[in-house]
């Protein structure tokens, strides 16, 4: 089988993690993987944020707690958050933004790191907080959130769900 498929087959999204940094040049990688996914009419609107400063992703997590009612960690004790925003202006920052979460979990995966798409980043940057952590980076109200993915060397392993059987129509 084609090494990209099996990887698409085989990538499951991680909810438990080892305690062990993620080597910055393995996080660089992802972030490229991530600059390279198609946006519409190559606008390129998104933006990632890589953090790997525990004080402030626990602050981000604590504000993407808050927005369900929750103290549950939501990044789930993840060494690295990814965060990716897009520009609101470009017609197709939802669809692009989402391309560059699929990529940058797909680039983890190859190298045997976990992944997990968590949601809320787009209510996490609507709070005072999360709009001051994006202030200090110099980025522009012009930006909303579209996820958080949280990155690490995997403590679980997961098989496939099965799929449902009425997944792919086909007209010939």
């Amino acid at each position: 089988m084609n090494e990209v498929i099996k990887n698409i087959l085989n990538r499951r999204s991680i909810r438990k993690y080892k305690n062990k940094d993620v080597e910055e040049y393995l996080i660089d990688e992802i972030l490229k993987a991530g600059t390279y996914a198609p946006t519409g009419r190559n606008s390129q609107s998104p933006i990632i944020i890589a953090i790997t400063n525990k004080d402030i992703k626990n602050k981000l997590a604590k504000i993407n707690a808050s927005v369900m009612n929750s103290n549950f960690d939501p990044f789930y004790g993840a060494p690295v958050v990814l965060v990716v925003l897009a520009d609101k202006n470009i017609p197709t920052y939802l669809y692009d933004g989402c391309l560059v979460m699929e990529n940058m979990m797909l680039a983890a995966s190859s190298l045997g790191l976990g992944s997990c798409f968590i949601h809320r980043a787009k209510e996490e940057f609507e709070t005072k907080e999360g709009k001051e952590i994006l202030k200090e980076l110099g980025i522009s109200d012009d930006y909303v959130g579209i996820a958080n993915m949280i990155l690490g060397y995997p403590d679980e392993e997961k098989a496939p769900s099965p799929r449902k059987d009425n997944y792919i129509y086909k007209i010939k």
